[in-house]
């Protein structure tokens, strides 16, 4: 099913002020008990390279009087932070990486929050003719067989993942002089794609945040303007599991996912826009909710003994 606009903040029909059961989390006479608390939160490169954290985090900063530290990693990464127990919390867009992570044991209470979707871009004088390609493994193909330049995060980011996951489909395995890893993260890869005028699959908010500074163009769509559904790009959001990692701050992270995934946070998502563009989708809230995206496809009792 083709994922259409929607108007979110008309639908909800509630009010604001409510954090999905966390509004009296550690609250006395109005001081909340974690006040002075830092929580760490890894997640992907696109929610903090387009501003969304930012717009995120300050109201719940000022509502408990806590800090919010951001750590800005791919998707892989910021994973692999939260194994190590050096993370509190983990936002991020790779649904494979994020079950891998729960079923081993590491989070707890995923929840999703938004999505948007991913799109191919590059030069608008096109030189490989993918322009309007209805196929995103069509349109990859194509730059492989044209060998034109295509800039890869090379970085296990969730961007990453996916492009890797299209070549596959596509039948190629990427390399050569045309096909560049840079390890980078979404912004730089942008700017890399549009100095040496070649083609990238980026995530659509970061694409849209940086649109004005570059001379890049969408030439495939994802499915939020009617392409193919597997560009799909949807954002998830778990705890890091206090009985693996007993030092984390689980009272204080069941705190922000109730906050950005409460009316208010998912209305601050859906207003949050970027050049008069709505960068995210909220759908936290439903009146049919997926109880599925608490854990992963498949999970039983038994894989929490099955940790890697």
């Amino acid at each position: 099913m083709k994922i259409q606009r929607r108007e979110f903040v008309a639908a909800l029909g509630v009010g604001t002020t409510g954090l999905a059961g966390c509004t009296s989390f550690g609250q006395d006479d109005g001081e909340a008990g974690v006040t002075g608390e830092t929580l760490t939160l890894t997640t992907t490169t696109s929610t903090y390279d387009t501003g969304l954290l930012d717009e995120l985090n300050a109201p719940f900063q000022d509502m408990y009087g806590v800090t919010v530290d951001a750590i800005s990693k791919g998707t892989g990464a910021a994973l692999e932070t939260a194994r190590n127990g050096d993370s509190d919390v983990v936002m991020v867009h790779a649904r494979s990486l994020e079950d891998d992570f729960m079923r081993e044991g590491y989070g707890v209470n995923r929840r999703d929050i938004m999505f948007n979707d991913f799109v191919i871009v590059g030069p608008e004088d096109d030189p490989a003719g993918i322009a309007g390609m209805e196929s995103a493994t069509e349109a990859l193909a194509t730059i492989a067989e044209e060998e034109v330049t295509f800039v890869s995060r090379g970085d296990n980011s969730g961007t990453h993942t996916k492009e890797l996951a299209l070549w596959d489909e596509a039948g190629v395995d990427p390399g050569g002089d045309w096909y560049q890893e840079t390890g980078q993260g979404m912004g730089q890869v942008l700017n890399m794609a549009n100095q040496q005028s070649g083609y990238t699959l980026s995530d659509r908010g970061t694409y849209l945040s940086r649109r004005a500074d570059s001379n890049l163009v969408i030439l495939v769509q994802g499915p939020i303007e009617g392409g193919p559904d597997s560009l799909s790009n949807p954002y998830g959001i778990m705890a890091v599991n206090p009985a693996v990692h007993e030092n984390v701050n689980y009272d204080l992270s069941m705190a922000y996912i109730g906050y950005i995934t409460s009316p208010e946070g998912q209305e601050r998502i859906a207003e949050y826009t970027a050049n008069g563009e709505q960068l995210f989708f909220p759908e936290a809230l439903s009146e049919d909710p997926d109880f599925e995206q608490y854990v992963p496809e498949g999970w039983s009792a038994d894989d929490s003994d099955e940790r890697a």
